[in-house]
Parts: C-alpha cells; sequence; structure tokens
C-alpha cells in the first residue's frame, strides 16, 4: 500500500498563492474524500499530489520520496489521475482511449495499440466491464453522451492499475444512480486491492457515506481533517461553505447526513436584510417536530 504525503507545500499559478504551507497524509489503503466551497483550493492540491503542478515550497512525497525526483513514467505505474475536464483525441474509439491507461506499462518506444500485451488486453477489459462500457467498446468517444464519456474516463484510470488514483469530481455529468454506481466501484476496488484512493467530490452526503477519510478546505487551508463523524458537522458546514445546515444521521448509512437550511425552509435563520421571519405554512402532511426521529439524532 502506498503513503502519498505533501509536507508544507506552498501552491501558486504563476504569482497568485493558492495554497500556503499546507500539510497532509492520504492514508494507505484507504479511502479520502476532499471536500470544500468552489475555488478552496481542491483541485490545485489534487494537481500537486499528482505531480501536475510543481511546489512553489516544500514537497509531495510517495513512500516518503519526493515525486518530482523520479521519473514521470516511475510515477505513472504507481499513480494515476482522472483529471476534472479531460479531453480526449478525435476520432478515437472507446476501447484505444481505454488502452491510454497502459502506456505507464509499456516500453519507452513501444504505445498502444502495438504493443497491447496479453495483460494490457486483460486490463483493459475488466476496466470496461467494470465500468458498465464494455458494449461501447467500439464507439467513438465523441458520439457518447456525457455520462458514458464520464465513465469511459473511469475505465482508462482503472486500467492503469496504480497503487494510488486521484479523481477530481468523477461523478460530473452523472445521474444520481451513476453517481453512487461509481463511488461503490472505486470502493471495491479500495477494498479488494488495497488502492489508496482520493476523490474530490461537492456532494457532501455522499463523501460522507464512502470516505474513510475527510480533508476540508477553506481558503488554502485545511480546516478539518479525520473520519467523517469528526468532520462533517454543522459547524463545518457553516464555516467552511457559509451554509446553515442540520446534520442528522443517515438512515441507511448511519454517517452524517447534511440537511441544509435554505430560506424558505422551516427552522431555517432569517435573511440578513429580514426585520422579521415569515411563519411557515403549517403541513398537515409533515411530520411533528415534537415527537423525536431516532433515524434523525443531530449530530453536532
Amino acid at each position: 500500500m502506498a503513503t502519498l504525503r505533501a509536507e508544507g507545500v506552498t501552491l501558486k499559478y504563476d504569482q497568485r498563492t493558492v495554497i500556503e504551507n499546507l500539510s497532509a497524509e492520504l492514508p494507505a489503503g484507504r479511502v479520502t474524500m476532499i471536500v470544500g466551497a468552489n475555488a478552496c483550493g481542491k483541485s490545485t492540491l489534487l494537481r500537486a499530489l499528482a505531480r501536475l503542478l510543481k511546489p512553489a515550497g516544500g514537497t509531495v512525497t510517495l513512500d516518503g520520496r519526493d515525486i518530482h525526483s523520479q521519473p514521470a513514467r516511475d510515477v505513472a505505474r504507481r499513480l494515476g489521475l482522472l483529471p476534472q475536464h479531460p479531453t480526449a483525441p478525435d476520432g478515437i474509439t472507446v476501447r484505444d482511449l481505454v488502452g491510454r491507461g497502459r502506456f505507464p506499462h509499456q516500453g519507452l518506444f513501444r504505445g498502444w495499440p502495438a504493443a497491447e500485451t496479453r495483460d494490457d488486453a486483460d486490463a483493459v477489459h475488466r476496466a470496461l466491464s467494470a465500468t458498465g462500457t464494455l458494449g461501447l467498446a467500439d464507439r467513438n468517444v465523441e458520439q457518447l453522451s456525457g455520462g458514458q464519456r464520464q465513465r469511459v474516463w473511469i475505465a482508462m484510470a482503472l486500467a492503469q492499475e496504480t497503487e494510488v488514483l486521484l479523481l477530481d469530481e468523477p461523478t460530473t455529468f452523472l445521474d444520481l444512480a451513476h453517481q453512487v454506481e461509481v463511488l461503490d466501484l472505486l470502493t471495491d476496488l479500495n477494498r479488494r486491492r488495497g488502492t489508496t484512493v482520493a476523490i474530490v467530490l461537492h456532494d457532501l452526503n455522499l463523501a460522507a457515506r464512502y470516505a474513510d477519510h475527510v480533508i476540508a478546505l477553506k481558503d488554502g487551508r485545511i480546516v478539518a481533517e479525520g473520519s467523517p463523524h469528526s468532520v462533517v458537522t454543522e459547524a463545518l458546514v457553516r464555516d467552511a461553505f457559509g451554509l446553515s445546515a442540520k446534520v442528522v444521521r443517515d438512515p441507511v448509512a448511519g454517517t452524517p447526513l447534511v440537511v441544509p437550511l435554505g430560506r424558505h425552509h422551516a427552522g431555517a435563520p432569517a435573511a440578513p436584510h429580514s426585520t422579521a421571519r415569515i411563519p411557515a405554512i403549517p403541513n398537515p402532511a409533515a411530520p411533528n417536530p415534537d415527537i423525536p426521529d431516532p433515524d434523525l439524532e443531530p449530530i453536532l
């Protein structure tokens, strides 16, 4: 099992500092979710962990060795990345795109598909099957829907068969059923192979349900880190996301479940410009708030 760590890293785009002196570790063999509001530095941190962005200060290490001191191909055999907005060459088929994930395992002057070995073909077949895209193998990528295309990109990342897998918003463009399917798939990969997985995810409830470890960012800083129960709290949602919410027990998974309090929902705080709260319209079908629900225990 591989351990990926950022040690006092400062990350910049040109002269703009996005993250300064941040240290974090992806626990080996665990699923880590990186959460936070828009523009808080989640994707920037993932790019640094993936060796795509060199720190202006500090180091990123894989099992104690600076990843920038190692050949890119060696790192790619152990560490895979699915970026937020990947692009495919024109006219490429699904099978060929997924096969690109085998590049780090092939010889220096050989490439897919000419250098395809039995191991490569088997890895591609497994990845296509696992993501439900085997039936799309001979279609051009540009002919696919957004959801189909996203599953194909995930298949390419799986075909790489690395010890560490980093994914930036892998559920983008997917409906709820396919979001759950993808996160189940990544969890299975972690449980069966011991793959260290890190996922940037906006959906706090799915993050809490699937994570072993959560890193919450705000303005380029880690504001909370640990188990879902210790991180996903009402205080964290308010401080990191600027959102009033109730955090209760997920009746299915037992994990924290965030229930946002919008201005038009009963129990929500009044809007800043309001001088009085507008009474909620009674709903006879609504549950009685005076009767506790054992499945909705507050998590403070």
